[in-house]
């Protein structure tokens, strides 16, 4: 049996939102515990793909007070990245806890918050949940996908090109990870397909500091609306570099719009027409992993948990970071200061003064 542990502040996730929070916290003198489910440091990042080189990377952002210099742009970026976050997590002191699965967050004692772990429980005045989205892959679902004798499979378990070399292939989404996955599948397969539900949007020339904070707004104004919240890239477009020049002007990046239904050997459009494939890559996305969080009832009816900066509005005391507009690598890094200035005024906050008793 564990005993029940109190600390000012429980940080769930040590991806670049909780260790970005834990350096602020740290900084701030506040009592905290950061728990990770992960086996090492290195968030999500540990779970990429291997030909997902350093130098493939969109827009990694440097953790606070310690910048990522010399990386080998050849070398697969979870393991740039996870001995980045494990030389952060040694320079800053930062003692994560790992691994420790959260399973509940709920009402405890006295105001406090009560985190159900596999490693005991963790009382709370205040929470941040920093845990991302790649525990939550999303899969959509088609007519037949159960009959479809090939292999299926999701980004978040996305082997490499090597598994389908002479193979047909189906790529259905219209992100970043779907055209790294078409671009060096098709260097290796007999056949690629790209499907998408909408056309993709290629941007071309700079991305700038205005054009981040108009895509962050449009994030943002969904999170305030309490709906589910897209990703910042979601409302990008696709970056035109060589690699995506190339595919398109080779065909690999030729787009067709969503299969009608999905069958033993491929898939069938609605106007009969069918593409036969041995595999199905699921490059759909993924859903923010809050689920731990469902005894609080933060949920608004649009299905998402409406926050203002990075607090819930139903519940002050939590905060989430990497969620909505700030699942960006820099967006994480602000908003994890941001998070522990609220929190730091929420500790310091005098109690209000009990009623005076009626006459």
């Amino acid at each position: 049996m564990h005993a029940e542990v109190d600390v000012d502040v429980v940080v769930i996730g040590a991806g670049q939102a909780g260790l970005s929070s834990a350096y602020h916290l740290a900084r701030a003198g506040i009592d905290h515990v950061v728990l990770d489910h992960a086996p090492r440091p290195g968030g999500a990042w540990q779970y990429r793909w291997p030909s997902l080189t350093y130098g493939k990377v969109h827009g990694m952002h440097a953790l606070p007070g310690m910048e990522l210099t010399g990386a080998d742009p050849l070398r697969p970026s979870s393991e740039v990245v996870g001995e980045y976050f494990a030389a952060y997590e040694d320079r800053f002191g930062l003692r994560v806890r790992r691994p420790v699965d959260v399973s509940a967050v709920r009402e405890g004692d006295g105001g406090r918050l009560r985190a159900q772990t596999s490693a005991g429980a963790w009382s709370a005045r205040a929470l941040i949940n920093a845990t991302g989205t790649w525990d939550r892959p999303f899969w959509p679902r088609y007519p037949g996908q159960e009959t479809f004798r090939g292999r299926q499979l999701h980004t978040a378990h996305y082997p490499g090109p090597q598994e389908f070399a002479g193979a047909r292939v189906i790529v259905v989404g219209g992100g970043t990870s779907a055209v790294q996955h078409l671009l060096e599948i098709a260097e290796v397969a007999e056949r690629t397909t790209w499907v998408t539900r909408r056309p993709p949007v290629f941007r071309d020339g700079d991305f700038g500091e205005a054009e981040g904070r108009a895509a962050v707004a449009l994030v943002d104004e969904r999170v305030r609306r309490g709906l589910p919240p897209q990703s910042v890239v979601s409302v990008t477009g696709l970056p035109l570099n060589e690699a995506v020049r190339a595919g398109l002007a080779s065909g690999v990046l030729n787009r067709l719009p969503v299969f009608d239904r999905i069958t033993a050997t491929g898939a069938v459009w609605a106007d009969g027409s069918r593409v036969d494939a041995d595999a199905i890559v699921w490059a759909t996305g993924f859903r923010a992993a809050v689920d731990h969080l469902a005894p609080l009832r933060l949920r608004e009816p649009g299905g998402g948990i409406r926050v203002e900066g990075t607090r819930a509005v139903r519940d002050e005391r939590i905060h989430l970071v990497g969620y909505g507009p700030s699942a960006s690598t820099v967006g994480a890094n602000r908003a994890g200061g941001a998070a522990v200035r609220e929190i730091r005024r929420l500790l310091t906050r005098e109690p209000a003064p009990a009623p005076a008793p009626t006459p």
